[in-house]
């Protein structure tokens, strides 16, 4: 299958592209900065090169990654995250339909899920978020975006039977965290294991599967998360002492993050349920909070990658 893949010179990309080759996928990247797999320079808003890639490359299917994120709300006006995030999965969703495409995948994001209440965390318990919950209010521009791109993910389907499935990813970013800083990056990013993330590569073969699936699927959006081990009857608890809830569960986790000097979290206020993706997309992800205490007890590298000095290659290209 010839795919064209937006966001290939991102951090997604450069994992998600060899996996698609590995299987024989012709994979053709489309990327406002360069990169090893990135073919095409250039913007998904600019609705006459998206014209063209299509007619000239005889495109069969769409991988949608491209994006402005949470980070460049400080760097970039909303205006702009309004041509990348929606006139650009517009300018996609419209020529894959023209070239009658059966499969279009769309990364969306877990963050249009949080209002600024769930982000305040106001509850007096952790927010139990799967894909019925809402309503939905995206509290930044980001969210607002990509919530629209996803609604017109779901008219291209309705309208004119594109299949569209929807990921929407929890945390995958390599860097560290823009605005908590309490804890060291490594640590975090294992906490965040518990509830609100998954590594790369989970990411990446999540998209595959949804490629694969998404003919029988029609339209679908789904959570992507590493499994959590909670339940929802526990999500008192996990406000209120999320450490002895954790340590219940495994009970060797205390004395593994001691000795790396690292805390388990005190609270927990939202925790994401990737169920329906297993149930419907038959994924789930492959490194969860026990691959982490696994690494921890056997002295070897932990299961995600950390680098606090990641610039994403559109900002590289800029500086």
């Amino acid at each position: 299958m010839r795919i064209l893949l937006t966001g290939s010179s991102g951090w997604l990309g450069r994992f998600l592209a060899p996996m698609l080759r590995a299987r024989g996928d012709e994979v053709v990247g489309l990327d406002v900065a360069p990169g090893g797999d990135t073919q095409l320079i250039g913007s998904v808003a600019d609705r006459v090169l998206v014209d063209r890639v299509f007619a000239e490359h005889g495109i069969e299917a769409v991988i949608h990654a491209g994006a402005l994120h949470k980070p460049d709300i400080v760097r970039y006006p909303a205006q702009a995250f309004v041509d990348v995030n929606v006139t650009g999965t517009l300018n996609l969703l419209e020529a894959a339909t023209q070239a009658g495409h059966d499969r279009f995948v769309f990364t969306s994001t877990t963050s249009l899920m949080i209002s600024q209440a769930i982000r305040n965390e106001l509850a007096d318990h952790a927010v139990w978020l799967d894909e019925r919950s809402g309503p939905l209010e995206p509290r930044n521009i980001y969210g607002v975006t990509k919530l629209a791109a996803e609604q017109l993910c779901r008219l291209a389907h309705l309208e004119n039977g594109l299949n569209c499935v929807v990921l929407r990813t929890s945390r995958f970013f390599p860097e560290d965290d823009d605005t908590h800083r309490a804890l060291s990056g490594e640590n975090m990013k294992a906490n965040e294991l518990l509830h609100r993330r998954l590594t790369v590569e989970d990411a990446a073969r999540a998209h595959i599967a949804a490629l694969d699936r998404a003919p029988a699927i029609g339209f679908g959006s789904f959570i992507v998360s590493a499994p959590t081990p909670f339940a929802r009857d526990e999500c008192e608890r996990l406000k209120h002492d999320a450490a002895a809830t954790i340590a219940h569960r495994y009970p060797d986790a205390p004395a593994l993050y001691a000795a790396r000097g690292w805390e388990l979290p005190r609270s927990i206020g939202r925790v994401y349920d990737a169920a329906l993706a297993e149930r419907v997309l038959g994924f789930r992800c492959e490194t969860d909070f026990q691959a982490v205490l696994d690494a921890l007890k056997g002295g070897r590298a932990l299961p995600f990658v950390h680098d606090s000095d990641y610039v994403s290659p559109k900002e590289a290209v800029v500086r």
